[in-house]
């Protein structure tokens, strides 16, 4: 299960990457999309449909999404998803 959880945060690195233009060794389980990220309600939404792609999982609600605050929270939520 920790592999697991390895494969998902690296793959959510990218993603944030990608979508943030940031360097994907900068994120941690900590970094906070809003205070670190700067990420608004529409770069949710678009990270929201590149997971759902990229994890096969189907479309995710704002409730499913809401309380992720951070990439921690994020990698978390998405391991529940794919067990």
């Amino acid at each position: 299960q920790k592999e697991q959880s390895a494969m998902i945060f690296e793959k959510v690195c990218a993603l944030i990457a990608e979508q943030f233009n940031v360097d994907a060794d900068s994120i941690t389980m900590d970094t906070s999309f809003e205070d670190d990220l700067n990420a608004d309600s529409v770069d949710l939404v678009d990270l929201t449909m590149a997971l759902e792609e990229e994890f096969d999982i189907g479309e995710l609600t704002e409730e499913d999404t809401a309380s992720v605050k951070t990439v921690g929270d994020l990698v978390h939520f998405l391991q529940s998803k794919v067990d």
